[in-house]
């Protein structure tokens, strides 16, 4: 097998086993500070629900870029271990807090020391070759999801059984495994690294050189992308709530969170297979158009479930599921359309910078559902997703003419 197929491989399987221990725990965060840190009052749960969510989102924005401006200089494996060997002791540490703001310290520090799913696709984006690069990203980018998925369902059930607490240390022990598995397994090709005369270049000097057009319309399709991914997902818990009993929700919540990533995972996986039979830029705003009606179909849930006589949390569940198919289709053609305009070795940068406009992303989405959750019904953050969904429907368009531009400029040299 070839090398790069190899690393692929063994790194997909590092990274499900990854975000699989950051699932066991974070997911029912909400749960977590009800129950064992003693936050009791429902808007003060919401308030803390989204500052937990925004935390890592912002330190995590701050040092993306500088990471990934060493993982150009020293190595993309270097930058894995450390994101993984960091999150082993945040996670574990989890477990142990006494308090809201010792938790709040930890993700915190989650955001400035890991970082695995950017470390991973920098590595991946810099050691694929260019004809295999949307497939090679659709296949990590659905190891984010399958980990995602299998974390809630394995921990759902577990903390279930054994409490909150437990499920944070086994996930970090889960992560130890993850990384001793790159440790040993990862070969990575050291040519693909800035040459040693490089290595003095400004940090505001080589993401000067990666911010093209291209790349810059990728970026905001990306920071828009996210927002509607994780807006309401810190609320699924709470949502869960209000259909199931108390002892259920940790489980149902973990079961509904993996079919969604498997839904979204299987999508990641199977978009490069599409857009090598079709223009990536014909199948990219069909998706987005549907993902807007998908989700204007969502804030109708309840009514909708009434009308075809079914229970409200499986109709939810159906049309959520639905979305985030789709969200998974679109992720692969936007980073592997901005991965392919840069050369391999500023490759680690851009994802560097993808991992920041994640980040702010991140960060943006609680800070917009946080008003809205705090006065009105959790479902209200929905209707906020159709109107993001349009704007990536803008921004997809003006990444297509970028590319466009690009390709004439090439032609014509």
């Amino acid at each position: 097998m070839e090398l790069w197929k190899r690393n692929l491989w063994i790194l997909w399987t590092t990274q499900v086993i990854s975000l699989m221990s950051f699932g066991f725990g974070l997911p029912f965060l909400p749960l977590y500070i009800i129950e064992d840190l003693g936050v009791t009052s429902e808007a003060q749960v919401n308030l803390w629900t989204s500052i937990l969510a925004a935390a890592p989102a912002i330190t995590m924005g701050i040092m993306a870029p500088i990471w990934g401006k060493l993982s150009d200089q020293y190595g993309r494996k270097l930058m894995i271990l450390r994101a993984m060997f960091s999150a082993v002791i945040v996670i574990g540490l989890m477990g142990a807090v006494s308090n809201v703001y010792q938790l709040l310290t930890l993700r915190l520090l989650q955001g400035l020391l890991t970082g695995t799913v950017t470390a991973a696709a920098a590595f991946v984006g810099s050691n694929t070759p260019r004809d295999h690069l949307t497939d090679a990203l659709g296949v990590i980018s659905s190891s984010t999801f399958i980990g995602y998925s299998l974390g809630p369902m394995i921990g759902g059930l577990f903390a279930k059984f054994f409490g909150y607490r437990m499920s944070f240390y086994l996930g970090g022990a889960i992560m130890l495994i993850g990384a001793l598995m790159v440790t040993f397994l990862i070969s990575e090709d050291k040519s693909t690294l800035k040459k040693k005369t490089e290595e003095k270049v400004s940090l505001f000097k080589s993401y000067g050189n990666v911010l093209i057009p291209t790349v810059i319309a990728a970026l905001i399709t990306l920071f828009f992308l996210r927002i509607s991914r994780t807006i309401f997902s810190p609320y699924l818990a709470l949502f869960v709530k209000k259909f199931v009993a108390p002892e259920n929700v940790s489980s149902v919540t973990g079961l509904l969170t993996g079919l969604v990533g498997f839904s979204t995972a299987f999508a990641s996986m199977n978009i490069g297979k599409i857009t090598r039979r079709f223009d990536k830029f014909k199948v990219l705003p069909t998706l987005v158009l549907s993902g807007v009606v998908v989700m204007a179909m969502l804030t109708q849930y309840d009514k909708l479930a009434a009308l075809l006589g079914v229970n409200g949390l499986v109709l939810f569940s159906i049309i959520y599921m639905l979305f985030f198919v789709i969200v998974g289709g679109i992720e692969p053609i936007v980073t592997s359309t901005s991965a392919m305009s840069v050369d391999a070795s500023e490759r680690g940068a851009l994802f560097g910078l993808q991992g920041m406009v994640g980040s702010m992303a991140w960060a943006a989405a609680p800070a917009i559902a946080a008003p809205i959750v705090y006065s009105n019904p959790i479902e209200t953050v929905l209707y906020v997703v159709p109107i993001v969904m349009m704007i990536i429907f803008i921004a997809s368009i003006k990444l297509k003419k970028s590319v466009s531009n690009t390709e004439e400029k090439e032609m014509a040299l």
